[in-house]
């Protein structure tokens, strides 16, 4: 089974926003010319840190952008030139998971195995990115709410896809006659991302099992779920 990769996840840097993104605020923001600070972590790295903290101390909410840049250590300016606004850093915290888990999930779905060996590799590897990214998802969905309708129905499309892909792996081994179709392929989808939303209710990193542990068992639970 090709394994999961353990630690936090590669943050990409966001685009920056176009001239017209940034009128919409009111006021020409000037171009940032740095893009890193003294000990080169690069700007929007440290905005999103910056926000995926205060997000989870004081709630989405009640964080003002202000404490946001006074925490980076950059201007409004500066926020403004990578991200449109607060709702876009919200977006970003989930976002930056969701686009690495879709990519990793692609990369099992086309690999030259077996069907049952790429779906337990999928869906293991799910389990690792998502806890070793925990407070990410956690921050994202207490406050998904806030988000506008434009930005909802784009997490909401990000996600159909991831589990449409995955749901295909099943549906390509329940026609190849590897797994079994007593259940239908939507509800075992269900079953297993319901466990994976959940785990912020119970994982704790110092608890009895690792994050590869964890998503051993759930993986082999799906698996044995879908036996003939």
């Amino acid at each position: 089974m090709p394994e999961a990769v353990s630690g936090k996840i590669l943050r990409r840097e966001p685009r920056s926003l176009t001239h017209d993104n940034r009128q919409r605020h009111g006021r020409q923001v000037a171009a940032v010319p740095r893009t890193t600070d003294g000990d080169g972590t690069p700007v929007p790295q440290r905005l999103l840190a910056a926000a995926t903290r205060l997000f989870a101390e004081q709630g989405y909410d009640r964080t003002s952008v202000q404490e946001i840049v006074e925490a980076a250590g950059v201007t409004k300016g500066a926020l403004y030139h990578y991200f449109g606004s607060k709702d876009d850093l919200l977006h970003e915290v989930y976002a930056r998971v969701l686009r690495v888990q879709q990519e990793r999930l692609d990369a099992f779905a086309d690999a030259d195995e077996p069907i049952e060996k790429r779906l337990r590799g999928a869906a293991a590897d799910v389990v690792v990115t998502t806890i070793e990214n925990l407070d990410d998802a956690s921050i994202f969905f207490r406050s998904m709410h806030h988000l506008s309708p434009e930005k909802n129905k784009q997490v909401r499309a990000e996600r159909r896809r991831y589990h449409e892909r995955f749901r295909a792996l099943i549906e390509e081994g329940q026609e190849a006659g590897v797994f079994s179709r007593a259940t239908p392929a939507d509800l075992v989808v269900d079953y297993h991302f319901g466990s994976v939303h959940h785990l912020s209710t119970w994982y704790r990193p110092d608890g009895p099992l690792s994050p590869q542990q964890v998503a051993d068992h759930l993986a082999d639970l799906l698996l044995r779920a879908l036996r003939p």
